[in-house]
């Protein structure tokens, strides 16, 4: 009989399969080969007794493997762990790169969840545990009272106090935001004149002046008091100070203190020139930021923790399609201004709207997003014709993203509930 027909038998991890010498031979190089070139005695696995060569590798896979020498294809489950899959095949010597494709996908789609699973935690709050954590134990009556009273300003569900303090914050907050927008109305402004003429320079200077009355000074005052307060006091009991100071949110509650002390320091509401109630404004834009506190109201929301992990997933996403909207805004921004020109013949006059490329890149950014103010327009044929292929590649740009935002969504949703679902196992 010739060797390579002749029956073999080997069994792995107490399941035998049986084979033939030939089917052994088919991938030259590999373990399984060299179990048919070589005799029994020379292979070290075989058992006499029992006239069949035993391993202590996994069953299933190796099934898959007989499989490949039979057909010259590597298939395998669905369900089988990738990991598991590249040692075995690494210790009967085949290459994890001879697995279909079609499994292959199914092995990496399995591979990237898992690995979507274990990098959840870390999309977690980060600035929440973390200040608690020291090494140090502090006996002094700051140690003492550290965790009850920043449980009472970091964490508005930790007691009925806490909530408490949670709603005077936020009360003040809307306070200075109303003060703020008070500050807007055009009754407290008027025309002065600021003009330093004589009789051999007579210069006119009309300025625009702000009066603001008195009491939204002193209420804004008091809300900056308590502002401060609270900083303070968070700042004095928080056990990490290098990892509170690099907290955006508590950057913003500092800068909240200094338009009203920058009025104290003028000795009460000033008579606020243009530029100076601009500067101040634009200042105090930081108290519409301090409602981004609101964020840990919400905290257990399993939806805005879901939400904020897949902003954070598809980055990379983000930053191709701004790139896209930007070289498209650029194209359309060129291609309208050149034709538009080109069109009525160069004469300055009859074209108001597109006077430069930086004009049109406004107008481009606004057709690309569909907005469409209506501000600036093309008029010529060539103009419009590119204006509709500005605002169907804006559309296709746009919405083509959403499915995979919405398919992140629901993937990372999937594995926040089954991990929310642990939790709640683990503590019965």
């Amino acid at each position: 009989m010739d060797s390579s027909s002749r029956r073999m038998v080997i069994n792995v991890g107490g399941v035998r399969f049986e084979t033939f010498a030939s089917t052994l031979l088919t991938f030259p190089g590999t373990k399984l080969s060299t179990l048919a070139e070589l005799s029994p005695s020379e292979t070290g696995n075989y058992d006499p007794q029992r006239n069949e060569f035993f391993f202590d590798r996994n069953p299933e896979v190796f099934g898959y493997i007989l499989d490949y020498y039979r057909t010259k294809h590597l298939h395998c489950s669905g369900n089988m762990c990738r990991a598991v899959l590249k040692e075995e095949l690494a210790f009967w010597e085949v290459s994890f790169a001879q697995l279909s494709h079609c499994c292959w996908l199914n092995i990496y789609n399995k591979s990237q969840a898992m690995e979507d699973v274990s990098s959840w935690d870390q999309m977690g709050p980060s600035d929440e545990p973390i200040l608690l954590q020291t090494d140090r134990v502090d006996r002094s009556w700051r140690g003492r009272w550290q965790p009850k009273v920043w449980n009472l300003f970091h964490k508005p569900y930790s007691s009925l106090a806490a909530m408490g303090v949670t709603a005077i914050s936020l009360l003040f907050i809307i306070g200075a935001i109303i003060i703020y927008f008070e500050e807007t109305k055009p009754h407290f402004s008027h025309v002065q004149n600021k003009s330093h003429s004589s009789e051999y320079d007579p210069l006119v200077h009309m300025e625009v002046v702000f009066e603001i009355p008195s009491y939204l000074f002193y209420l804004e005052l008091f809300c900056v008091f308590w502002f401060g307060l609270e900083l303070s006091t968070r700042l004095f009991f928080c056990p990490n100070r290098k990892k509170f100071l690099k907290s955006p949110l508590n950057w913003v509650d500092f800068l909240s203190l200094f338009p009203v002390f920058v009025e104290l320091m003028a000795r009460g509401p000033i008579e606020k020139t243009d530029n100076v109630w601009k500067v101040l404004g634009l200042i105090r834009i930081v108290y519409i930021l301090k409602l981004f506190r609101l964020v840990r109201l919400m905290e257990s929301s399993l939806v805005l923790r879901v939400l904020s992990g897949t902003l954070r997933a598809i980055t990379r996403e983000i930053f191709i399609l701004m790139l896209i909207l930007a070289l498209e805004c650029l194209l359309f921004a060129a291609l309208a201004f050149h034709l538009e020109w080109s069109s009525i013949g160069g004469d300055q006059h009859r074209h108001e709207l597109f006077e430069d490329i930086y004009g049109c890149c406004w107008w481009a950014i606004i057709t690309l997003t569909t907005v469409g103010y209506g501000d600036i327009y093309p008029i010529t044929t060539a103009g419009r014709i590119v204006a509709s292929l500005a605002a169907i590649s804006g559309i296709l740009t746009i919405v083509l993203p959403i499915p995979i935002l919405m398919i992140k969504f629901q993937h990372y949703y999937s594995i926040a509930l089954a991990k929310e679902k642990l939790k709640l196992q683990q503590t019965w």
